[in-house]
């Protein structure tokens, strides 16, 4: 039996105690792929050549330029892999294949993005009331770098994290979530060809807890990087404290899309189904409140309810299929669990709701795009991230009550409004509680933009050059022009030193 392994200090090898995962595709729960599974040794081992590699080895000396070159590499070479990649993410994930190539190609273009933007200038210069002296600011790595991905978007989330940390000259260690490694493997297969320097860069897998926890707590990793629910953030936040590693979180949401009544609402109802239903829900910044206003919420909510019960649901494989299957049989079931709870707080069920038991989906972690109406803001559906194909239908009288509507979570992460008023869109953009924001769309993502949210949807920005700077510390520099006895200590004497004489 062949066993996928980790990559650590520049080789491939198994976990020191030799244990096992299974992987499995989630449209049929058949086993895809046998890996290594890593324990708290392995991660120490990581730890222990991630550092030496920072202290004293090649990556964090080599000039801005040459670190660029090795990722254009590891970019050209993602594309050239590109439909493998694609694949091998559907297969493991569930997304239909449509959406894996998109993830594929704006990895490697994330991996191209910090490639370049690390030889501009990233330092300044000031002009100090002291006329001899030059006074600037260098930016330089933090050190080694502890990075821990999600299942939802396995190779994207990897590019997001390896890209600004590796350009900045840090050291990383990569762990992708326990479901979800395929990709990452891949992803290291191409590293290793490329030939980064040893320990610069590895693959460490294995589960959350002991593993992801040691990065977290480990006084020898200067940050922590992590992607996922805001409960795990809140125990990473916990145990970095140990040493105050520098943090950054990409956490959880429950995003509101508002749509107003003089929206084009063809545009808005196709939104609306996007939002809520790219990556069968499993994302974080997923619109799964929607927002109606009162005059057009009864009509939209039933169109809307039609819509979803066309939607194409199957395999990623399968050209046709519009959404793919959940994750894993024990997430349905909590989608499934939230679903319930919707119908017993009193939410109306427009439609789904139902694992899809036919005979060509029933082995798989299917479900129906769900549908709640008449909820109100104290339900659980419409204050809890379900992570899922869930959606909570709200209504609203006004721009003042849809700002107060969209605002009453203790998420912030994203967020839309659908008018045709531009300056009533903006006002409402202006007013929300959130870190990334659309109008008259949900969902666009740019390497060239920052990501990140407020209150409890993390800490930090990635993306874009505040993705870079999260890698770097900043350094001030004084350099005195003209050294001369600065006269301030009276007893000192004109004399100082005497000269040295042979």
């Amino acid at each position: 039996m062949t066993v996928e392994k980790m990559y650590l200090n520049g080789k491939w090898v198994e976990g020191i105690e030799q244990k096992r995962r299974t992987i499995l595709n989630p449209a049929t729960n058949l086993t895809l792929k046998t890996v290594t599974d890593g324990t708290v040794v392995d991660a120490q081992h990581a730890i222990r050549y991630g550092r030496e590699a920072f202290d004293h080895g090649l990556w964090p000396q080599m000039r801005a330029a040459e670190r660029a070159t090795s990722l254009f590499k590891l970019a050209d070479a993602i594309e050239k892999n590109a439909e493998e990649f694609a694949v091998l993410e559907t297969l493991n994930q569930g997304k239909p294949l449509r959406e894996s190539r998109y993830d594929v190609l704006d990895a490697a273009a994330c991996f191209r993005y910090y490639a370049g933007l690390i030889t501009k200038p990233l330092g300044q210069t000031y002009e100090v009331p002291d006329p001899n002296i030059q006074s600037m600011v260098v930016r330089e790595p933090i050190g080694l770098c502890g990075q821990i991905i999600p299942w939802n978007y396995p190779l994207l989330m990897a590019a997001w994290k390896l890209a600004p940390g590796l350009a900045a000259g840090n050291c990383c260690i990569l762990k992708p979530a326990e479901m979800t490694p395929l990709t990452a493997i891949k992803l290291f297969e191409l590293i290793d060809s490329i030939g980064f320097p040893p320990g610069s860069v590895q693959l460490l897998l294995g589960p959350g807890d002991p593993v992801g926890s040691l990065l977290a707590s480990s006084p020898l990793v200067d940050k922590i990087a992590f992607t996922g629910g805001t409960v795990t953030g809140r125990k990473i936040m916990q145990a970095a404290t140990g040493n105050l590693k520098k943090v950054t979180l990409e956490l959880g949401g429950k995003s509101p899309n508002i749509v107003f009544a003089d929206s084009d609402l063809d545009v808005a109802l196709e939104y609306a189904m996007f939002g809520i239903l790219a990556g069968q829900g499993e994302v974080c910044s997923a619109g799964s409140r929607l927002l109606l206003e009162s005059s057009i919420a009864e009509d939209f909510s039933q169109k809307l309810a039609k819509a979803f019960s066309k939607v194409v649901v199957g395999e990623g494989m399968h050209s046709d299929s519009e959404m793919g299957p959940l994750i894993s049989a024990a997430h349905l079931q909590k989608v499934l669990n939230y679903v319930q709870i919707g119908k017993d707080e009193g939410a109306k069920l427009l439609t789904g709701g139902n694992k899809i038991e036919t005979d060509l989906l029933k082995v798989g972690n299917f479900m129906e795009p769900t549908i709640f109406s008449e909820t109100t803001p104290q339900m659980r559906i419409v204050q809890e991230e379900i992570f899922g194909p869930v959606l909570a239908i709200q209504t609203f009288s006004n721009e003042a009550e849809a700002i107060a509507l969209a605002n009453n979570s203790i998420y912030g992460l994203a967020g839309a409004v659908f008018t045709k008023d531009g300056a009533k869109g903006m006002r409402v953009l202006r007013k929300l509680r959130a870190g990334i924001t659309w109008m008259n769309t949900y969902h666009p993502t740019f390497n060239e933009a920052p990501w990140g949210g407020y209150k409890q949807s993390g800490i930090g920005r990635e993306l874009g050059t505040f993705g870079l700077e999260a890698y770097t510390e900043v350094k001030q520099i004084n350099i005195n022009l003209n050294p001369v006895r600065l006269g301030w200590f009276s007893k000192l004497g004109s004399t100082g030193f005497e000269p040295v004489t042979c």
